[in-house]
């Protein structure tokens, strides 16, 4: 190990750090027997298998196959840090002097509970990691912020609630629903709704053939049949009390009734 190398890097660091973690790999099956730490070197010895034991380990009996083997693991070993994380970048804000870590990859869990991080301001892009990690709530949440900074970024200002419809359709089921023939087969079971988005003749060959039933109560079906649809004004109906007396309910005279009384006497 380089040790100058570590201490300009400023890296928390240790050969017994690297003789831990290697120990720990859990494919290459090395335990402490096996190393030895000389200065700033660690030496692993590697010993033949028997038959039964190479049986048990799934691994070779050659030696030299095994010293290649682990040549090629040993670079891949993670010594401190995340495994998923690749690459991480610290930015300073020039205002208030405080510290950013941006992380590339996932570990999204990992990254809140790391000392000296503040966990309730961590967030990531990744709407399904929120919805692990945090819940539905945080996915639609990412799922608005990230629609509103895309657009924002490319200069085109959208009502933000339309964003949040948006946000409220594709989590309002428990789960992240795309806007996609899968998702929208998931939201509702509407089949002019379906139809009206894609593949057209197979949604309405399906639904003719299961006999399925449409209850028109969606934006979507209500346009397609030209009727009002349950929202806004059309989502609720007035009844007024007409103040009628008897007279007024008694059946009027029709504009031809006296025509037709005279043409049924002729015949």
């Amino acid at each position: 190990m380089d040790e100058e190398t570590i201490d300009k890097l400023g890296l928390e660091l240790s050969i017994n750090d690297v003789a831990r973690a290697i120990t720990k790999a859990p494919k290459l099956k090395i335990t402490n027997q096996d190393l030895k730490i000389t200065g700033n070197r660690i030496r692993i010895y590697v010993n033949a298998l028997s038959e039964k034991e190479a049986k048990k380990t799934k691994e070779v009996t050659d030696v030299h196959l095994r010293v290649q083997a682990l040549k090629r693991a040993m670079p891949r070993i993670v010594v401190k840090g995340y495994p998923e994380a690749t690459r991480a970048v610290i930015s300073t804000d020039e205002k208030s002097g405080q510290h950013k870590l941006l992380v590339e990859g996932y570990g999204l869990k990992a990254c809140m509970n790391t000392e000296g991080v503040v966990g309730t301001k961590c967030t990531t892009n990744s709407i399904m990691e929120m919805r692990d990690c945090l819940g539905i709530e945080a996915a639609r949440s990412t799922i608005i912020n990230e629609i509103f900074y895309t657009m924002s970024s490319h200069g085109m200002d959208v009502d933000p609630r339309h964003i949040d419809l948006l946000g409220d359709v594709m989590t309002y089921k428990g789960e992240v629903l795309g806007i996609t023939r899968f998702g929208l087969a998931k939201m509702r079971d509407s089949v002019l709704q379906l139809a009206s988005f894609e593949k057209t003749t197979d949604h309405l060959f399906d639904a003719a053939f299961h006999t399925k039933k449409d209850a028109i109560e969606g934006v979507s079906e209500c346009i397609i049949l030209g009727q009002s649809m349950r929202i806004g004004t059309g989502a609720f109906q007035v009844v007024r009390r007409l103040a009628l007396g008897g007279d007024d309910l008694k059946p009027k005279k029709t504009l031809f009734e006296d025509a037709y009384k005279k043409t049924k006497r002729v015949v």
